[in-house]
């Protein structure tokens, strides 16, 4: 496997002027006079990635090997598709519906949407990450550890990815997190820009190739073929 990183450095062009070292307890001076602490920095990124729930987009990504992935999400219904090596994860209202790809006859599972006040809970991805690609709600639980960890230190750069401008951060010594060490770049308009980290053991490294403001439809619907088991409880 290439040094994590390495995919990333391809894709993007670094802008390393003003990058920041930022250590919890200490205040920091950035570009404009500011003054920026760790948390308030993971903080606005994990409130970027969350606020992206209201956009309708689709975004596909590179992942290590070769291999591809996608994030489609659209509106009313709001609607959000997973594609991963190995799996396709749909996320609506109605219904969760986790796709074993790794068959010629794909087997998909329904289970009880999540509650339209509540993101995805992180378990949810598992498939997802042991297939190589990191999702949103992963990524803001591990930005919602770094805030609150005392020991975390936090390196702050701006990128350009597949022509979208992010802010990034390298998060290094997180206690207790699932992923100790990671690099996550998040877009102006919210969307995931790239992940190198480990993941519930699994390395994960991802950079987006393409982003659009429209979506396909199809990317909702059940991969061809598909034997679905509905294990949503009947009305009370």
């Amino acid at each position: 496997m290439r040094a994590p990183g390495k995919l990333v450095r391809r894709l993007t062009t670094a802008t390393l002027a003003g990058t920041l070292l930022l250590t919890a307890g200490c205040q920091n001076i950035a570009d404009a006079g500011q003054t920026i602490q760790p948390a308030d920095l993971v903080n606005e990124l994990a409130t970027r990635l969350g606020g992206a729930d209201d956009l309708t987009y689709s975004a596909e990504y590179q992942l290590v090997g070769g291999a591809s992935a996608s994030i489609v999400q659209a509106q009313n219904p709001q609607r959000t598709a997973y594609v991963y090596p190995g799996g396709k994860l749909i996320v609506t209202s109605a219904a969760t519906t986790e796709c074993d790809t790794t068959s010629d006859r794909p087997v998909c599972t329904l289970t009880a949407g999540p509650s339209p006040s509540a993101p995805p809970q992180p378990e949810l991805f598992s498939d997802a990450n042991a297939g190589g690609l990191v999702t949103p709600p992963v990524v803001i639980a591990l930005l919602n550890a770094t805030a609150v960890d005392p020991a975390a230190v936090v390196t702050q750069n701006d990128t350009t990815i597949a022509g979208r401008h992010a802010t990034c951060v390298t998060v290094r010594q997180v206690q207790g997190a699932a992923a100790p060490r990671f690099d996550v770049c998040v877009t102006t308009e919210g969307a995931l820009g790239s992940f190198t980290g480990v993941v519930d053991g699994q390395a994960v490294e991802i950079a987006i190739s393409r982003y659009s403001d429209t979506v396909d439809d199809t990317a909702f619907e059940l991969p061809d073929g598909a034997r679905s088991v509905d294990r949503r409880p009947g009305p009370a």
